[in-house]
């Protein structure tokens, strides 16, 4: 059986790719960042890698894979929303938000979507 070992992001920037996606989830790299690649690991406990590796193609307006970070409750999405803008992410316009929508559309420094959902909502 297979697993998920990392989930792959695409930079034009890596170190600034992962210096943000460092902040934001508390990662460490793996192994010493390059130019053009890095894997970052929770720096404790386990979890999920993600590694950014150089790309020269386009982000996608509307990716077919991203990221969801959960958030706690509302409240708690609101400041993870805010912390996440501070580090360089972006709010983006998204026009197929639900009425009662429990995620935020953003992106990362590089374009990357991402979301971040609201788990109290059961």
């Amino acid at each position: 059986m297979v697993r998920v070992g990392s989930i792959v992001l695409g930079a034009s920037d890596v170190p600034r790719a992962a210096a943000f996606w460092m902040h934001a989830l508390g990662y460490v790299p793996r192994e010493e960042m390059e130019d053009d690649w890095v894997v970052l690991r929770p720096a404790e406990g386990t979890g999920a890698q993600v590694s950014i590796g150089r790309s020269a193609t386009p982000v996608q307006e509307r990716p077919r894979v991203h990221l969801d970070l959960y958030a706690e409750d509302a409240v708690d999405q609101a400041a993870e929303v805010e912390r996440l803008v501070a580090l360089g992410a972006r709010r983006v316009e998204w026009d197929l938000y639900p009425d009662d929508a429990d995620f935020v559309v953003l992106a990362d420094p590089e374009g990357n979507r991402f979301c971040v959902i609201d788990t109290g909502r059961g």
